[in-house]
């Protein structure tokens, strides 16, 4: 996505590809009418020069984009027909879930909250990231950049006389792997396999799952 060319906007001035996907009325993208979830998923990061859109909706996308490169284009065309782009909006099976702690993974979303930004500009309220390295974070609109490279950032778009300074949040959100590892693929076949027979260990302790 970073290098796809898509453009930060906010929803009100989202835009998308008309052949595979509707705007909304609030400035989300609904899939078209016999247009396959993987076809115009891709499109995005394909085709970004054809799309601009907000953070949240970015992450999600991403979100998707890597469950369908782990499961395969069958089964995520069968589990994300009707796909909907719109912050905090998405498929149940994508089984997102959120808690609070430190415990990064790679492809976690961590949020940046930046408490004195500036009325006027509510799109930098915070930035929504994907870890994607050692301390190393993606976010629409930002690219990728360090933690301390993020929080100078967002210190830009304070309001005049701001003393609080952005910072890293505890709140993570991570895709639920859990469900989604009974299905693998290899050399393009996408294989159900019996999830007890696994040759990896998850592990889960409150609401984090871990796979090693």
């Amino acid at each position: 996505m970073y290098r796809s060319g898509a453009r930060f906007a906010t929803f009100k001035e989202s835009e998308c590809n008309e052949t595979y996907w509707l705007r909304t009325e609030k400035g989300g993208f609904k899939l078209k009418e016999n247009v396959l979830p993987s076809v115009a998923l891709n499109d995005i990061f394909f085709n970004g020069s054809l799309y601009a859109f907000e953070c949240a909706v970015a992450i999600v996308m991403v979100f998707y984009k890597g469950v369908l490169e782990s499961i395969g284009e069958r089964d995520f065309n069968q589990l994300f027909t009707n796909l909907v782009l719109y912050s905090g909006k998405f498929d149940e099976d994508l089984n997102l879930q959120n808690h609070h702690g430190y415990d990064f993974l790679e492809g976690d979303c961590a949020y940046f909250k930046n408490p004195d930004h500036h009325e006027d500009t509510p799109q930098w309220q915070g930035e929504n990231t994907i870890i994607v390295g050692d301390d190393l974070y993606f976010g629409h609109g930002v690219g990728v950049k360090s933690a301390e490279g993020i929080i100078e950032l967002l210190n830009e778009k304070r309001k005049e006389n701001a003393t609080e300074s952005a910072y890293l949040t505890s709140y993570i959100t991570r895709v639920g792997f859990r469900y989604l590892s009974q299905f693998y693929v290899h050399r393009d076949v996408l294989v159900e396999v019996d999830y007890d027979k696994l040759p990896l260990v998850v592990s889960q302790i409150g609401s984090s799952t871990y796979i090693g």
